[in-house]
C-alpha cells in the first residue's frame, strides 16, 4: 500500500491551512473551465466568430449540468469529510461507496434525458438557427461523456475530503493540455468543426478521471473500498441526498439564471453572443477564486464540525471573509480597466464590435464581485455544518431575481430594437 497523503484540518493556523488547500483548489477549477475556454479560444481563433459564437452560447448549458454534478459531488464529500474528521473511517468509506452509486446513477439518466431534450432545450435558449446544428452536435457530444465528468468530479471530492486539494490540480494540469492537444490536431488538422472541440473535452476529462482512480489505489490506502462498504443503505442514501441534491440545486440554480440571461443574449445574434461569452469565461476564471474560498470553506467547517471544534469553524469563515473582500478590491480595479485586453484572447482585436460588448458586460458588473464572494463563503459554510436548506433558498431567490430582471431589462430593449427596425423598413404596423 501507498503512503497516505491525507491533511486534517483540525489542527494548525486556519489561515495558512486555508491559504494552502484552498490555491491548488482554485487552479484546479481554472484548469477544469480551461476545457469550454481552451475550446472558445481555438475555435474562435481557427472558425471564426459564429465558431466562438456556437461554443460560448453552450457556457451556461455546460456550467448547469456539469454544475448539478459537481454540486453534487461537493455535498456527498461533506459527510466523507465529516466521518474523516471524527476520525470514524469506517462510515467514512461506506458514505463513499454510497456516492459512488448515487453519482453513476444520476449521470445515467441525465445523460439519457439531456440527449432527448437536446434540441428543444436549445430553442428555449433561443439558439440561432444558423448556429443550431453545430451547438447541438457540441452538446450532444458532452452529454454523452457525462458519466466521465461524474467520476471525474466525485474522485476529485473525495480526494478534497480528506485534505487532498494538489493531487487533482495535477490531473487537471495534465488533461487540460492533452485538451489543447486534441482541439488542434480535430479542428486544425482534422477539420471536425466544433464537434472535435467536444471530443477533446470528454477524452481529457477521463483522462483526469482515470489518473485520480490510479492515484486513490496507490496513495490512498484509507479510500480502499470493501464489498462491505457497497452493501445498499437507504439510510445512507437519504443522508447524503439531504445535502448533494441541496447544493446541487445551489449550483444550477444559479446556471438556470445564466441560461435565462444567455437566452435573452440569443435574441441579438452573433456578435452579441460572443462579446457575452468572452467576458462570461473572463468573469469566470476571476470567480473561480470565489468558488475555491468556498468549496475550501466546505471542507475546512466540515472536518472541524466532525471533530467538534466550532471555535475553530468560526475563526476560520472570519478569515476566509476578509481575504475575499481583498481578493475583490483587486479583481473590481482589473476587470473595470483591463477587461477589454483580456477579450483579446477569444476574438481578434479587430472585432471592435464584439469587444465593446465584453467590456459593457464588464463595467456593468464589477461592482458585485464581493457580494458574489460572501455567497459563496456563507453558503459553503452552512452545507460543511450540514444544513442544506437555506443554501438552496438562497439560490432560488437568486433565480428569481435574476430571471426578474432578465425579463424586464432585455424585454423592454428587444422591444425597443422590434420598434426601431419597423420604422427602419418603414412599414405601416
Amino acid at each position: 500500500m501507498g503512503k497516505d497523503t491525507t491533511n486534517d484540518m483540525t489542527v494548525g493556523n486556519p489561515v495558512k491551512l486555508i491559504i494552502r488547500f484552498m490555491i491548488p483548489m482554485c487552479l484546479g477549477n481554472i484548469f477544469q473551465q480551461f476545457y469550454n475556454i481552451a475550446d472558445s479560444i481555438i475555435a474562435g481563433q481557427f472558425l471564426g466568430v459564429d465558431a466562438l459564437a456556437a461554443i460560448g452560447s453552450t457556457g451556461s448549458l455546460m456550467f448547469f449540468v456539469t454544475g448539478w454534478l459537481n454540486g453534487l459531488s461537493s455535498g456527498f464529500a461533506i459527510l466523507v469529510s465529516q466521518w474523516f474528521g471524527a476520525k470514524q473511517y469506517d462510515k467514512m468509506r461506506h458514505y463513499v461507496a454510497m456516492s459512488i452509486y448515487l453519482a453513476a446513477a444520476f449521470a445515467i439518466v441525465m445523460t439519457i434525458g439531456l440527449e432527448a431534450l437536446n434540441e428543444p432545450i436549445l430553442r428555449l435558449m433561443n439558439s440561432p438557427e444558423e448556429l443550431m446544428g453545430s451547438v447541438k452536435g457540441y452538446m450532444g457530444i458532452i452529454y454523452a461523456g457525462l458519466i466521465v465528468t461524474a467520476a471525474y468530479n466525485s474522485l476529485a471530492a473525495f480526494l478534497r475530503a480528506l485534505g487532498d486539494s494538489k493531487s487533482p490540480l495535477y490531473f487537471l494540469i495534465i488533461s487540460a493540455a492533452i485538451n489543447v492537444v486534441l482541439d488542434i490536431a480535430f479542428i486544425v488538422k482534422g477539420g471536425m468543426g466544433v464537434e472535435g472541440c467536444a471530443y477533446a473535452t470528454v477524452i481529457a476529462q477521463a483522462i483526469s478521471a482515470i489518473c485520480c482512480l490510479v492515484f486513490i489505489i496507490k496513495k490512498f490506502p484509507i479510500l480502499h473500498l470493501k464489498k462491505a462498504d457497497f452493501e445498499i443503505s437507504l439510510t445512507s442514501f437519504r443522508y447524503l441526498l439531504a445535502l448533494g441534491i441541496p447544493m446541487g440545486l445551489q449550483f444550477s440554480i444559479t446556471a438556470i439564471g445564466t441560461i435565462i440571461v444567455q437566452g435573452a443574449v440569443n435574441i441579438y445574434g452573433s456578435v452579441y453572443m460572443a462579446g457575452f461569452s468572452a467576458a462570461g469565461k473572463i468573469q469566470n476564471i476571476i470567480a473561480t477564486v470565489f468558488v475555491a474560498f468556498g468549496a475550501t470553506t466546505a471542507t475546512y467547517v466540515g472536518q472541524n464540525r466532525g471533530a467538534g471544534r466550532m471555535d475553530r469553524v468560526h475563526e476560520g469563515m472570519r478569515y476566509t471573509q476578509i481575504m475575499i473582500l481583498i481578493w475583490s478590491v483587486v479583481t473590481m480595479i482589473v476587470m473595470f480597466f483591463f477587461g477589454k485586453y483580456m477579450t483579446w484572447l477569444f476574438i481578434d482585436r479587430s472585432q471592435t464590435d464584439v469587444i465593446n460588448v465584453s467590456v459593457t458586460y464588464f463595467h456593468t458588473v464589477f461592482w458585485a464581485y464581493p457580494f458574489l464572494g460572501s455567497i459563496f463563503l456563507y453558503r459553503n459554510g452552512l452545507q460543511g455544518l450540514g444544513y442544506g436548506l437555506v443554501p438552496m433558498l438562497g439560490g432560488v431567490f437568486e433565480l428569481v431575481a435574476r430571471s426578474a430582471i432578465v425579463m424586464f431589462v432585455a424585454g423592454k430593449t428587444a422591444s425597443q430594437v422590434y420598434v426601431w427596425l419597423i420604422r427602419l423598413r418603414g412599414s405601416p404596423h
